[in-house]
């Protein structure tokens, strides 16, 4: 049984105590009638009263649990009816028939309902309902609106209602209700508004106006300018966001590179294999908790975090004791080596889980977003990864930097042939510092997998994006990496709606071929001895 037929049956038990139910006898009358547009007004008409009997009534009309005998409307209940004119229980007579409803009847009962959310006792199912409602709101919503706007008592709530209630003044006829509604809605973030604007200031094919009176014509154009404005202000900041956004998945991807890259000076081409290896591992993981802890599937995240970084760092370890360790100083070769690698992971992945692409969900407390500027959404996964990338990025600062092995990681670096004569086991370094690169990957994948679907080619969309991160932020600078991946996240963003997705990749590139061949040492030069 749905819950909605539930709430029905249970409105049906307490109607069975009311003495008279609070509905006018002619709307009932008419949805008992044939008149299809008596039936519509009737349905407005219970909805704009606003209280539970008229949410159940629309509800089991809805469900067609409403039965009709001659101009009289039955509620059944078990074997007993409720005669809603009256409150009286009795036996539902047997020339009584079930009142069916056409589509569209179906579609007025189902924006009266959600209409009715207006007077919900929650906060957040309120303002819900009228977010909602500002989507397609209906001139026969009116007096609902009018009285939920009576009865609101929060200031937000209560202004969207008035902004609702101007919207559907629009349509007037009295020329003064609809220049106090276009006033009104000089503030209105709603995109929707801008046609039927736009309507009242085109030109007919005789010259005259849709909307005759100018003062009107003034204010309809005033406000169209607002909204346009509104939208502008609301589209940077999207693409501000959404550029930090793809800033942090670039930062993610290159981060380990740039350790890889970087630090030991190793080009590999199977990075973003690690990137798809940690992005499977957190799959995994959903699965694990998905068939043996279901109850706690949200906190999946919580494995794959140091799952995603522990297999990539085990996979990159073995890459560089097997193979990569033979190549120190032959970049060709570790270049055309690593791609071969890439592929054989490919190949394992396809293997194992199959060529098709696989999805990760996201936890519930990832899903959704906060909604700003009255219509752009930022979507919690998103901020989640900006921060999460910020905090890898200290955590790798800190590493570098604070800990023993970031003091010989950095020695290693600048002069490995001092670092062995004083007793640091440069093999071993060269070993954990790519693990830790590839963990990083690993960790880029895990993000990754919160944003879209995982496939076995994951890696190949990020390989380029990552080398040029790195190069353009000053090989071997973490600062530098940090910068141009946010910097190329913004650019791709606000390149992206004037130029396309490809165009604006390929001025990125040529940018960044120009930059390099001004500047080769990137946004940040080496200094010391490790230049040499």
């Amino acid at each position: 049984m749905s819950m909605q037929k539930l709430g029905t049956l249970i409105f049906l038990f307490f109607l069975s105590f009311a003495a008279k139910a609070d509905v006018d006898a002619s709307w009932l009358s008419a949805l008992a009638g044939d008149d299809p547009d008596a039936r519509i007004a009737a349905v407005n008409n219970i909805a704009a009263s606003g209280n539970p009997q008229a949410a159940a009534i629309l509800s089991a009309l809805k469900d067609e649990n409403l039965y009709a005998k001659e101009s009289s409307v039955y509620l059944v209940n078990g074997d007993m009816a409720t005669d809603l004119a009256s409150g009286k229980s009795l036996t539902l007579p047997p020339e009584a028939e079930a009142i069916t409803i056409n589509n569209r009847l179906r579609g007025v009962l189902e924006t009266a309902l959600s209409g009715l959310r207006l007077f919900s006792a929650d906060k957040a199912t309120r303002l819900a309902a009228a977010t909602d409602l500002e989507k397609d709101v209906t001139p026969e919503q009116l007096p609902l609106l009018n009285k939920a706007y009576l009865q609101e008592n929060d200031a937000a709530i209560k202004s969207l209602l008035q902004m609702l209630i101007a919207t559907v003044n629009l349509q007037s006829t009295d020329p003064v209700v609809r220049k106090t509604a276009i006033k009104a809605l000089v503030d209105s973030p709603n995109a929707n508004l801008k046609p039927v604007l736009q309507k009242m200031l085109a030109q007919n094919a005789d010259g005259s106006y849709s909307e005759p009176d100018p003062g009107i014509r003034v204010e309809a154009a005033t406000t169209l300018n607002a909204i346009n404005a509104h939208i502008a202000r609301a589209e940077l900041v999207g693409n501000l966001f959404y550029g930090v956004s793809l800033g942090s998945v670039l930062l993610l991807a290159a981060l380990g590179l740039a350790i890889t890259f970087g630090l030991m000076g190793i080009i590999n081409m199977a990075h973003g294999e690690l990137l798809m290896i940690g992005a499977y591992t957190t799959y995994v993981c959903q699965m694990l908790f998905r068939h043996f802890l279901p109850a706690y599937e949200d906190a999946y995240l919580l494995l794959a975090l140091p799952a995603s970084f522990l297999v990539a760092a085990a996979v990159g370890i073995l890459l560089e004791r097997t193979v990569i360790r033979w190549l120190y100083g032959r970049p060709l070769e570790t270049l055309l080596c690593t791609w071969g690698i890439s592929l054989v992971l490919m190949q394992t992945v396809r293997s194992i889980f199959g060529a098709q692409n696989v999805e990760v969900s996201n936890p519930s407390w990832m899903s959704g977003g906060v909604t700003v500027m009255g219509s752009l959404v930022l979507s919690y996964n998103r901020i989640i990864i900006i921060f999460f990338a910020l905090f890898v990025v200290m955590a790798v600062w800190l590493i570098l930097n604070k800990t023993r092995l970031g003091l010989f990681v950095r020695a290693v670096t600048q002069n490995r042939r001092m670092a062995d004569c004083v007793g640091v086991a440069t093999g071993k370094i060269d070993m954990l510092t790519f693990g830790l690169g590839s963990g990083i990957a690993g960790l880029g994948g895990l993000a990754l997998s919160q944003l879209g679907n995982v496939g076995p080619d994951l890696g190949q969309s990020y390989i380029v994006d990552s080398f040029m991160v790195v190069v353009l932020g000053g090989v071997g600078q973490l600062a530098g990496t940090v910068i141009a991946a946010f910097g190329l996240g913004e650019v791709n963003k606000f390149l992206e709606p004037v130029a396309g997705a490809v165009m604006a990749k390929i001025v990125i590139l040529i940018f960044i071929i120009i930059f390099i061949q001004r500047r080769p040492q990137g946004l940040f030069a080496l200094k010391g001895r490790s230049v040499e």
